[in-house]
């Protein structure tokens, strides 16, 4: 595995709750995917989140009313999830402003993950 830890996220989580996140995991020698850290230039953003997500041992997902409505991290969420039913990697979904209720009506099965 290239990385630790694939961080699935709303970029407009990244101010508040990401980046200080991704920041502690690197302090303890975490090798974490980040866009802001992980994407290289000029290689496609598709294949290098693709990459990202095949080639990470755990799934971070920070589930926030952001993250529930944009395409592009249900595009991770459905990537990350395949590798878990496939039992390659760990999802670890973190709340991120939401409750149970708004997780239930996201995605029954990630509500009973974390309580």
């Amino acid at each position: 595995m290239r990385w630790d830890v694939f961080i699935s996220h709303a970029s407009e989580d990244k101010e508040d709750f990401v980046r200080p996140f991704v920041r502690g995991l690197i302090e303890k020698q975490v090798r974490v995917w980040f866009d802001e850290v992980s994407l290289q230039p000029g290689k496609r953003l598709r294949e290098s989140i693709d990459e990202g997500l095949s080639q990470s041992k755990y799934g971070v997902v920070v589930l926030s009313p952001t993250y529930l409505k944009k395409h592009w991290t249900r595009y991770e969420l459905d990537g990350l999830l395949q590798r878990f039913i496939e039992r390659q990697a760990t999802v670890i979904p973190i709340w991120h402003r939401l409750n149970h209720e708004d997780i239930v009506k996201f995605s029954p099965p990630l509500a009973d993950v974390v309580r």
